[in-house]
């Protein structure tokens, strides 16, 4: 029998999950290897803007404009030109597996200088590359922020991001995303890496399409072959859709998730506890510093002083005691710590404690 002495500090919640469904989908589970987004970016010029541009330290931007007026035949020095109606601005978006030339996608568009606002400013042209170079896509359109700025210099206030903003449907695709075709041979990438649901999936998928025969096979943890059948030869994307429909019983690893900002703590059935006792207590310190001011003798040359004085006050709450037996689930656990007054601050180190002492069964992840 082990036993750990714990302080309290806070109020907390604990969630349990939930029972486990009958199983879930191959599409919840697994991606298609190669049939991924790719990230875009771009640099622009946000136009339009009511004064609260970049102002004209910002020095990229007046050399953006000055660069994108010479290609329109237009000569202007750079120290003529006034930005505060202007802000070089960061675009990103992301191209779809399969995206075809012509469709679009949104766009988001942040201040890049030291733009104020980028309400009611329109982005011009702006060619989106991908992480070889290549431009897949162009960027244009009124900008539409998620907050505001309302006030003068005196009084302001900022709702949200202002210097943030998306253009919905604002880029048009120029070049095919780069997504391998479609061959005999699907292979399957398992969202979390697991060799008992890697194996699970291969033997769904064998009684599924298999007929008698292997048309799946786990190569390790996370990726699994899967050969495409005769049936379905020249129609991969019919296979795939009816792959994808097949039901399999994930793995689940007994994991607490604890999260300390929220006082949140999630403890999965699967959680056992090792017999062992635990014993909260509370102690409190209390230390007060006083000054007393002391006066001199009569028609001496001395002076007032304070003189420093302290007092110590020391309280402790009568400790509270649990046991838990062997095989003790996460319902007798939450119902234990809320006995004996459990703040999310106690349970952290208690759960911590009980993993060090090696009670708990369980990964514990903090985030």
């Amino acid at each position: 029998m082990k036993s750990l002495f714990i302080t309290a500090l806070l109020p907390f919640v604990i969630h349990a999950a939930p029972d486990l469904p009958p199983g879930s989908r191959l599409k919840e589970l697994v991606t298609i290897e190669g049939v991924r987004t790719n990230q875009l970016i771009g640099y622009g010029l946000v136009v339009g803007l009511a004064g609260t541009g970049d102002r004209q330290q910002t020095i990229f931007s007046v050399q953006t404009l000055t660069n994108m007026l010479q290609h329109m035949g237009v000569n202007v020095p750079p120290s003529a030109i006034m930005v505060k109606n202007t802000a070089a601005v960061m675009i990103t978006a992301t191209l779809p597996p399969f995206a075809q030339p012509g469709t679009t996608i949104d766009v988001t568009v942040a201040a890049a200088g030291d733009a104020s606002n980028l309400q009611g400013g329109i982005l011009l042209m702006t060619m989106l590359r991908g992480v070889n170079g290549e431009v897949f896509a162009t960027a244009q359109g009124p900008v539409v922020t998620g907050g505001f700025v309302a006030g003068n210099s005196l009084s302001k206030q900022t709702v949200n991001h202002p210097t943030v903003g998306r253009i919905p449907n604002g880029a048009s695709i120029e070049r095919p995303a780069p997504s391998p075709p479609l061959g005999k041979v699907v292979r399957l990438q398992l969202r979390d890496a697991d060799f008992t649901t890697a194996e699970r999936v291969q033997q769904a998928l064998n009684s599924t399409f298999g007929k008698g025969g292997e048309v799946a096979h786990a190569e390790n943890s996370a990726l699994i072959s899967v050969a495409v059948p005769p049936e379905y030869a020249g129609r991969p994307a019919d296979f795939i859709a009816d792959l994808e429909r097949v039901i399999v019983q994930p793995d689940v690893v007994a994991r607490v998730v604890i999260n300390e900002r929220t006082g949140t703590i999630t403890l999965g059935r699967d959680v056992r506890i090792a017999p062992v006792a635990i014993m909260h207590g509370a102690l409190s310190v209390e230390i007060q510093n006083t000054l007393t001011p002391t006066q001199p003798e009569a028609f001496s040359q001395g002076k007032t002083q304070l003189v420093p004085s302290s007092q110590v006050n020391v309280s402790q709450d009568k400790a509270h005691n649990i046991m838990l037996q062997q095989g003790a689930t996460v319902e007798e656990v939450v119902k234990s710590l809320n006995a004996i007054g459990s703040t999310p601050r106690d349970v952290i180190d208690i759960l911590q404690a009980l993993r060090a002492a090696g009670a708990l069964n369980a990964e514990v992840e903090v985030i």
